[in-house]
């Protein structure tokens, strides 16, 4: 006789965090709405906060399912301190001008993309649903990025010297998207998750291409702050997070 199939387990912790990643995004790219230098983008922006924000939803309402203390969406969004978000340093940091969100972007939906298509093969059913769908709204937001990453690089010269700034200046913080741990080994060893390391030879492809695009210098590897899948965040999170939960938390267990 054979042996029934068993899927192998998916820790809470892994869909955790990537749904961390989703949430801080939207949250902090939807501080753009009625900001953006065009009306047109105003829409596209809250487009792909909506996206971010579903992908956010689904990932921790898995979460909570696998945990099985019964915590939802909304416990795990807005009732966790600072420490206890997962995500990557990089989702968090300030706006700063339009040039900066655009590198912001650009960096981080390249790498979901890669992500999410791999995550579409994963034996967990859950996070391979997900994924199919959530790949297909990635390579939109990077499409966009990328289009405003060489609008900007290749326009004027004051446009050209702020992108360049704002490649340089989040450059540093893609590296943690792509240093593994013992989650992320764990994950991809019983086939629920991937190694995050091997995605980034073809992220610094389709990256270098763009930035070539946009008349743009790709910048040497060096310093690389990392701390956020351990829990450590830069200040600018701290503030985020408090406007985030402030309504739940001054209302906790309120309906609409």
């Amino acid at each position: 006789m054979t042996a029934p199939r068993t899927t192998p387990a998916t820790a809470p912790a892994y869909p955790l965090r990537l749904g961390d990643d989703a949430l801080i995004a939207a949250q902090r790219l939807l501080q753009w709405c009625a900001r953006a230098p065009q009306l047109e983008e105003d829409v596209a922006l809250a487009n792909i906060c909506l996206d971010l924000l579903g992908q956010a939803r689904a990932l921790l309402t898995h979460a909570g399912e696998l945990e099985g203390r019964g915590r939802n969406e909304d416990t795990l969004a807005f009732l966790r301190t600072e420490q206890e978000f997962t995500h990557v340093q990089l989702v968090e940091l300030d706006n700063g001008d339009f040039a900066v969100s655009m590198a912001k972007l650009l960096f981080f939906t390249t790498y979901q993309e890669l992500l999410y298509g791999r995550l579409a093969a994963s034996t967990d059913p859950a996070l391979a649903a997900l994924a199919a769908k959530a790949v297909k709204e990635s390579a939109y937001h990077t499409g966009h990025a990328a289009a405003w990453t060489v609008r900007l690089g290749d326009g004027t010269q004051e446009s050209h010297h702020r992108m360049q700034h704002a490649v340089d200046t989040i450059w540093p913080y893609t590296h943690a998207l792509f240093t593994p741990d013992a989650l992320d080994r764990a994950a991809a060893a019983n086939g629920t998750g991937i190694d995050p390391a091997t995605l980034r030879p073809l992220w610094h492809e389709r990256i270098t291409r763009t930035l070539k695009e946009a008349t743009l210098t790709v910048p040497d590897d060096g310093w690389a702050p990392g701390g956020g899948r351990q829990g450590i965040h830069t200040e600018a999170f701290g503030y985020l997070l408090t406007e985030m939960q402030a309504l739940h938390r001054a209302h906790p267990g309120a309906r609409w």
